[in-house]
C-alpha cells in the first residue's frame, strides 16, 4: 500500500547553486548527497519537520523541464510573514502573495527559474 510521497523531483542546472538556495534560502536539510553519476550528484533535501523532500536532480533528456512552473505548492500557517522572510534572504516572487475566497497564496523561483507556489492551509490566513 502507497504510503506517501517520499520525494519529488526539481529539475536543476547547477547542483551546487540549488543546493545551497534550498538550504540556505528556504531552510532544507540534507538528506543525500553523493555521486549519482560521471555529470551529477543524488541530491535528496527535506523541509525539517516533514516526511517528504526533493530530489535536486535533472533527468538524462529532461533539460527542457529546467526553469518551468513545477506543479509543486509549498504550505505554511502565514504566506505573507513566511514570503517577507524568504525575500529577506534574497528569493523572488513572481506573484506577490495574495488573499482569495480559496486561501493566500504566492509564487515564487528558485535561481534556474523554477516556480513553485507559496500558500496556507487555512483559507483566513
Amino acid at each position: 500500500m502507497i504510503r506517501g510521497i517520499k520525494f519529488v523531483g526539481v529539475p536543476v542546472k547547477d547542483q551546487d547553486v540549488a543546493l545551497e538556495f534550498y538550504t540556505k534560502a528556504l531552510g532544507f536539510k540534507v538528506v543525500t548527497d553523493q555521486p549519482f553519476n560521471d555529470k551529477q550528484r543524488w541530491i535528496e533535501v527535506m523541509i525539517p519537520g516533514a516526511e517528504s523532500g526533493l530530489a535536486l536532480f535533472t533527468p538524462e533528456g529532461q533539460e527542457d523541464r529546467i526553469g518551468s512552473f513545477q506543479s509543486i505548492s509549498f504550505w505554511c500557517e502565514d504566506v505573507f510573514a513566511t514570503a517577507a522572510a524568504m525575500k529577506a534572504k534574497g528569493v523572488v516572487f513572481t506573484q506577490e502573495p495574495k488573499t482569495e475566497a480559496w486561501g493566500s497564496a504566492g509564487v515564487f523561483r528558485d535561481p534556474d527559474g523554477n516556480m513553485f507556489v507559496l500558500s496556507s492551509r487555512d483559507k483566513h490566513r
